[in-house]
């Protein structure tokens, strides 16, 4: 008889049907439970997503704020031009994808059709530029050259030119109306990248738009969070073929704050054209050692405040036109800008020009032998024309000699030899080759002037220069050793091979040579223009190092918030009031019986102070460089040239006639008060009137051609005419912010 049941199934098919069903089970299970978690749990996050696929933002970017001198005149501020730009959802929407409206306008503009095609094209990984990198439901701005007459057959004919409009729009203008151009200390805009769009993330969204511009650097760069504003969205709703069916509402854009700054725009300018001028000057002046004119092929300068630390100009050479990088620059004027040849100007030769600071430097070492207990009233100190070490001479400059004299003396005539003995007998107490426990009094006393560090001024990229210690030797050794050694096994006997040889014996050494050199500020020591500034500015006030700063405020669009940006102190000088004094009156003494004497000569030093420090550096391979380093009661001035010739030689009339013109000083050495530019730093702020403009302190603003006045003399009639100073009750009002220029 079967064992088989009646329904015909056998226990393992009974055993298989039920795991079945069992899985079918688990399975809708799952799925109900999924179908709950997203409807239900989290149903309100993905019908909002869903919703914002149906949603496209359009960004109106917002109104950068401007960049004013301490007056309230724009150095840096906002032109409306006409710009024409193309809706590509417009275009998409017609049967030609807008072939024939583009082609009628590049017509209208004089651009061929193609150029227009290849900007309104999206960018991806196959385009080649130009094409447009933003939103493609954002217009496309073609171009801000368009003309009234363009601008106006456009709009005229709407039927003919749908999607195409041409408006006034804030484009980013440089330069202020006295000629200044102030373009390293400005900097320039430039399209956001992608790695910046993701670095902006916040709370999952970005805070910058593909459409932005930010500063590439300047002040552009160092403010540019709080010049830039908040842009405006509005918010289409597309359907799933991205066509537009409705608006669903828009933020309006923030305009953003606008910042003042310490620069005084018709000093910068003033000084721009003055190294300019010095510069063509010191090429056609015979150089004695090279037998050629001087080169001179770069410079810097700085005028500040010697009280706050305050820039009220900086200048740099070879210099160039911000108002290149306005819509973006071409090719060719990039290549311009970055090839050698062109000795980069986008560098801000006042903040990353180094150089050996020659005898500029020498304040440094007589503070330094103060500290060791030299007796600075002493005038013992032998100037003679030449100093030995073993079988090395060091030489006076032009092998002058002036016999037994104080070290202020020195300072005055810019004795090397004085100083070349302070050092060598320094070097000895310290231990010479062999030392234990050295004071290094003319290293620490650098690090005390905060050389070998930046200053911190608000501007990107500042080097910090260089003090050639001992752990700079070791530490410098280390990274050439190799380097040095496969040169001298080469067996060569030219200068550099060596070299070469000795710094491979015995390079880590801090030697006699290094310590001479040094105390005259040659040999690796590095220095910036900055720097100088700001330590003959702490000489100047009694020993106060102050952080130099351009900003001096950040103004709401509205001017009703000002926050200052306060003067800050980093350190002391390590000198006594004593030991400042008797630098202060070397330092003067520089002007009236030194090495500045013969540049400045009726001058009212008897009315206006003047102390300098000339500085002629030696570099190997090049013609000198020159260095003249000043200060009043009010200002420092420093100016560097690169192969310029001597300091007073190659600077010292440049910077007279920035004096002659910030006190009115004539040439036969009388003053005019009611000539002069600036008697004293401008304290107080422009006035913010609650509509947005700025009253400016009312001077007359002179084109660069009134500065045109000999660098011999002083401010002559005719031009000094135009700097007179205006009743201080009248003002002037000029755009602010938000007002655009015309």
């Amino acid at each position: 008889m079967s064992n088989i049941p009646e329904t015909g199934r056998t226990q393992r098919v009974t055993i298989r049907l039920v795991i079945l069903q069992i899985l079918v089970v688990s399975l809708l299970l799952t799925l109900g439970g999924r179908l709950w978690y997203l409807q239900i749990r989290d149903g309100q996050q993905y019908t909002a997503e869903a919703a914002s696929n149906n949603i496209q933002n359009v960004v109106a970017p917002a109104v950068r704020g401007s960049i004013l001198d301490d007056h309230g005149v724009p150095l840096a501020d906002n032109q409306t031009k006409l710009v024409v730009t193309v809706n590509r959802t417009d275009m998409m929407q017609m049967k030609d994808d807008g072939k024939a409206v583009l082609t009628r306008l590049a017509g209208v503009l004089g651009m061929s059709y193609q150029d227009i095609a290849d900007q309104v094209r999206l960018c991806d990984a196959h385009t080649p530029r130009p094409c447009w990198n933003g939103s493609p439901f954002q217009p496309v701005p073609i171009t801000d050259k368009a003309t009234s007459q363009q601008a106006l057959e456009i709009m005229e004919r709407r039927e003919d030119f749908p999607g195409i409009t041409a408006q006034p729009t804030a484009v980013r203008h440089y330069g202020a109306p006295s000629g200044a151009s102030a373009a390293q200390v400005l900097g320039y805009l430039s399209p956001v990248t992608d790695q910046e769009i993701q670095a902006s993330m916040k709370n999952g969204q970005p805070t910058l738009e593909r459409s932005d511009q930010v500063g590439r650097s300047g002040l552009e760069h160092t403010y540019d969070s709080e010049l830039r504003g908040k842009n405006g969205v509005t918010r289409y709703q597309v359907d799933n073929r991205g066509r537009v069916i409705g608006n669903a509402g828009d933020t309006p854009a923030q305009p953003g704050n606008d910042l003042v700054t310490s620069l005084d725009s018709r000093v910068q300018a003033l000084t721009e054209k003055d190294l300019n001028q010095a510069m063509k000057e010191a090429r056609t002046t015979y150089d004695p050692v090279t037998h050629e004119n001087f080169k001179a092929d770069s410079g810097a300068a700085v005028v500040m405040d010697v009280h706050t630390g305050q820039v009220i100009a900086m200048a740099s050479e070879p210099t160039y036109d911000p108002n290149e990088w306005v819509g973006g620059i071409s090719e060719k004027d990039y290549q311009a800008l970055t090839d050698p040849s062109s000795d980069y100007p986008l560098l801000n030769r006042a903040i990353q020009g180094q150089s050996a600071p020659g005898s500029t430097f020498k304040v440094i070492s007589t503070s330094a032998a103060a500290q060791a207990g030299y007796d600075l009233g002493a005038s013992d100190y032998p100037c003679t024309s030449s100093f030995s070490i073993g079988n090395q001479v060091f030489h006076n400059d032009e092998n002058e000699s002036y016999g037994d004299i104080s070290i202020g003396r020195a300072l005055e005539v810019s004795c090397d030899t004085v100083f070349y003995r302070l050092a060598y007998d320094q070097w000895l107490k310290d231990g010479g080759n062999n030392p234990k426990s050295p004071k290094d009094w003319f290293y620490k006393t650098a690090h005390e002037f905060h050389l070998g560090e930046t200053t911190g001024i608000d501007l990107p990229g500042e080097v910090g220069g260089r003090v050639p210690d001992r752990q700079w030797k070791k530490d410098y050794y280390q990274a050439m050793k190799k380097s040095w050694c496969a040169q001298a096994k080469t067996g060569k006997h030219d200068y550099s091979t060596d070299i070469a040889r000795e710094d491979c014996a015995d390079g880590y050494m801090m030697r006699a040579g290094d310590s001479v050199n040094y105390a005259i500020g040659q040999g690796d020591t590095l220095v910036t223009p900055i720097q100088e500034a700001m330590i003959y500015s702490a000489i100047a006030n009694g020993g106060t190092l102050y952080q130099p700063t351009i900003g001096k405020a950040v103004v709401s669009a509205d001017g009703k918030n000002v926050t200052p940006i306060q003067p800050k102190a980093v350190g002391k000088l390590p000198d006594s009031q004593a030991t400042l004094k008797y630098i202060d009156n070397a330092l003067a003494g520089v002007i009236t019986d030194g090495t500045a004497e013969w540049k400045f000569g009726g001058w009212p030093q008897n009315k206006i102070t003047l102390h300098a420090k000339t500085g002629t550096a030696e570099v190997y391979g090049k013609q000198t460089t020159s260095w003249f380093s000043t200060y009043t009661k009010d200002y420092a001035i420093v100016m560097t040239i690169s192969q310029g010739g001597t300091g007073s030689g190659g600077s010292g009339l440049a910077v007279r006639d920035i004096y002659n013109h910030l006190y009115g000083v004539q040439s036969n050495g009388s003053i005019d008060a009611s000539k002069a530019m600036m008697p004293s730093p401008q304290v107080a702020l422009p006035k913010i009137d609650t509509d947005g403009l700025v009253s400016q302190a009312a001077y007359d603003v002179p084109g660069p051609d009134a500065f045109a006045n000999s660098l011999e003399g002083g401010s002559s009639g005719a031009d000094a005419g135009s700097l007179t100073a205006l009743e201080p009750d009248r003002h002037q009002k000029l755009p602010f912010g938000r007002r655009y220029q015309t």
